[in-house]
């Protein structure tokens, strides 16, 4: 898998709401590992790779017809991405293993998207049992240069990503629930992602785990 190179340098930086909460801790660490993940990996053209998405989703809008039907051909080539991609992920960040979901959620977030997109969403909208947030992403290279036509309404183009997210953390023992709630290509303000965890699943060495 070789990393997009975004068009982040070509970008003014966004600064953070002002009612933002500043960093913790562990978000810095998991920020700077995923900074030096991501200046490690082969990189290609982020138009390229964008392109080469948009025309996959053309395929299969072509092939398939119905937007339904698409959507799901999406989330599992994006499952069956995201089973093989762990491994890659594992081995070249060496993330340790996580305490909890909500530390699980920031990973995925600041080293796992910053390794393979160059883009970190922001984390928010938990429920009280820590099991589902969302990830916000104000920058995503799959919809640069995008507009979907009026007759792809329902069309659910990033919907690889929800597949990568769930065959990734099946992987590694999570049962989870992976859905885009908002679409900036359908007039939202921003893609949004929400994850949530159905289960763990059983393991000997899952005692380590624990939701907070």
């Amino acid at each position: 898998w070789r990393a997009p190179a975004s068009k982040q340098s070509e970008r003014s930086a966004r600064g953070r709401p002002a009612s933002a909460a500043a960093p913790s801790t562990m978000q810095n660490r998991y920020t700077r590992l995923g900074e030096t993940c991501y200046g490690k990996l082969d990189k290609i053209s982020a138009e390229l790779f964008t392109l080469t998405y948009g025309a996959l989703v053309a395929d299969l809008v072509r092939n398939y017809k119905d937007v339904d039907e698409v959507n799901g051909k999406l989330e599992q080539m994006g499952y069956n991405i995201g089973l093989r991609l762990i491994d890659e992920f594992l081995a070249k960040s060496g993330v340790p293993r996580c305490g909890s979901f909500r530390e699980s959620a920031e990973i995925i977030s600041r080293v796992g998207f910053k390794m393979f997109l160059n883009v970190t969403p922001e984390v928010g909208n938990w429920n009280e049992q820590g099991t589902s947030c969302t990830f916000a992403l104000e920058d995503n290279p799959l919809e640069d240069f995008v507009e979907l036509p009026s007759s792809a309404k329902g069309l659910k183009y990033c919907n690889l990503l929800c597949g990568v997210l769930r065959g990734a953390l099946e992987s590694v023992h999570l049962a989870v629930e992976s859905e885009i709630v908002s679409d900036a290509l359908m007039g939202d303000a921003r893609t949004e992602i929400r994850l949530t965890l159905k289960h763990i699943i059983e393991d000997q060495t899952n005692e380590d785990y624990h939701d907070e």
